[in-house]
């Protein structure tokens, strides 16, 4: 977990942590310098569970994508599974041990992912629906051009982990949870995108990601296409998997190759490029968004 003036909700996180079905875990939590009580509460529940159940880190001070990638990255964290959380979520009882199912049927040595759907609500716990519903199979394909699911939905195995590990803490993309869908589909592992939500995710005001399901965020996606945010992250990502191209498959390889190429060609041929990389999102919206910055020379 990483925490930064969680005081509010993060009570409501610890307590659905501590009532998991599967009840082989630990907490590791990065605090990034809250100026709130946060800290007591860590402190609270730390001496309740035992210093063996949740141990508190220092984080980097960079912002979140910093925080998770340094948490994950530390050396001191043996596990078989690794499960990325929000402070200000409610998990699903079941959501460790249907994740664990899952991750056992994949090898060990395989990089494996679990993610899904989550249930929206309110600051007050008022149900508010679901994250969108993605049909279409996770493939690295998707993973150039759109992130399907959630950091604080995400439990992945030891060869994922050290996919992370050897990019590094320093890497610079946009998200951490992005990061990880295109590092796990570009080296061939195995990704499962759960269609029934395991968790509860917090909307409120100081959300630094929101859900993306409703029209305001969509019109917010699309401004930034104008403003060319999604051409700059996308900079982001083709270098930092560049620097992991060894630990792309061949085909992968190609696909990041076609893909990063395209983007600065002409309309035809950016279109064509595009097309033989197999680019697609998992919505009509989606998609429609994907040609308009295709279009625009915006991706």
């Amino acid at each position: 977990m990483c925490s930064y003036n969680g005081e509010a909700f993060l009570r409501d996180q610890l307590d659905s942590i501590e009532r998991q079905s599967h009840r082989n875990w630990s907490l590791v939590v990065s605090d990034d310098g809250s100026r709130d009580s946060t800290s007591a509460i860590l402190q609270d529940y730390a001496q309740r569970w035992g210093r063996d159940r949740l141990k508190v880190v220092a984080g980097p001070g960079r912002g979140f994508v910093a925080n998770f990638l340094s948490l994950t990255c530390r050396p001191d964290i043996v596990a078989d599974y690794f499960a990325w959380c929000d402070q200000d979520d409610i998990w699903n009882d079941d959501k460790l041990a249907v994740a664990q199912s899952w991750l056992q049927t994949i090898p060990e040595h395989i990089p494996a992912l679990y993610c899904g759907r989550t249930q929206l609500v309110s600051e007050s716990g008022a149900k508010l629906g679901f994250s969108p519903l993605f049909p279409r199979p996770p493939h690295f394909s998707n993973a150039l051009v759109q992130s399907i699911a959630g950091g604080n939905t995400m439990v992945f195995n030891r060869a994922a982990r050290e996919l992370i590990v050897e990019a590094g803490l320093n890497v610079k993309v946009p998200s951490h949870d992005w990061w990880i869908y295109q590092l796990v589909t570009g080296a061939g592992g195995a990704v499962h995108y759960d269609h029934q939500p395991r968790m509860l995710y917090r909307q409120h005001d100081e959300n630094l990601i929101g859900s993306n399901s409703s029209w305001a965020a969509r019109l917010v996606r699309l401004k930034m296409i104008f403003q060319g945010r999604f051409f700059e992250w996308n900079e982001q990502n083709i270098c930092a998997l560049e620097a992991m191209s060894h630990r792309l498959c061949e085909e992968q390889r190609l696909t990041l190759m076609r893909f990063k190429h395209a983007r600065r060609q002409t309309l035809l041929r950016r279109v064509l490029g595009f097309r033989s990389a197999g680019l697609y999102r998992q919505t009509l919206m989606g998609n429609l968004g994907l040609i308009l910055a295709t279009l625009l020379k915006k991706i």
